[in-house]
């Protein structure tokens, strides 16, 4: 019984010097020894870096993002002003595309015009059914001019010139008629829908304003 009891006591003596060693060395369970190597340095791991080389990648990707995002703004702002420009040639195609058609069919309006007005009035009822043949054609000349957007531009005289509409072919002093005024009417003008086609052709007067 003695023998065991002095076993024991050995025992905890030597436990006791275990936990004396234990807190001079300032080990604790889960840590290692004061002094003893990091394994991740040795690995030649640096985790401040890492995260720094991470901000820096993300900050790349988002520079990039934007990039990609103005890029593709502009893009798209290109396609629709080349889908506008495309619609308004297209308008303009369909509007005034035959203007160059237009113009060579006016001489054909002019002619005949003069033809009707150089009848006299005793030679309509001798040539009544050539007569009625050209007023007949001319109507329909001019009903296909209004069905295409075109209207006549007849100036009255006396009227004022409007350089806007009409094209002075000569000037002249008239009596009892003021500088600018109308004094004859040559051709016609036409209006293109909007545009003008061709100015009338007018004579003007030259007399000075007293």
């Amino acid at each position: 019984m003695a023998e065991k009891d002095e076993k024991l006591q050995s025992l905890d003596e030597l436990a006791a010097e275990a936990d004396a060693m234990a807190d001079q060395d300032g080990t604790e369970e889960g840590q290692a020894p004061a002094g003893a190597p990091d394994p991740d340095a040795e690995a030649g791991f640096d985790f401040t870096q890492a995260g720094s080389e991470s901000g820096s990648e993300v900050q790349a990707l988002r520079a990039e993002l934007e990039e990609m995002k103005d890029r593709f703004v502009r893009t798209l702002a290109e396609a629709e002003n080349t889908r506008k420009r495309a619609e308004r040639d297209r308008r303009e195609a369909e509007t005034y595309g035959g203007s160059k058609l237009a113009r060579d069919l006016l001489p054909v309006y002019d002619n005949m015009q003069r033809a009707l007005g150089a009848i006299a009035e005793e030679q309509r009822e001798a040539n009544k059914s050539l007569v009625e043949g050209i007023e007949l054609t001319m109507r329909e000349l001019v009903n296909v001019f209004s069905r295409h957007g075109m209207t006549k531009i007849t100036p009255e005289v006396g009227a004022r010139f409007d350089p806007q509409q009409h094209e002075a072919m000569f000037e002249a002093p008239v009596p009892n008629t003021k500088q600018g005024d109308i004094i004859q009417v040559m051709a016609d003008g036409f209006m293109l829908h909007d545009r003008l086609l061709r100015p009338a052709q007018v004579g003007v007067s030259s007399t000075p304003a007293a």
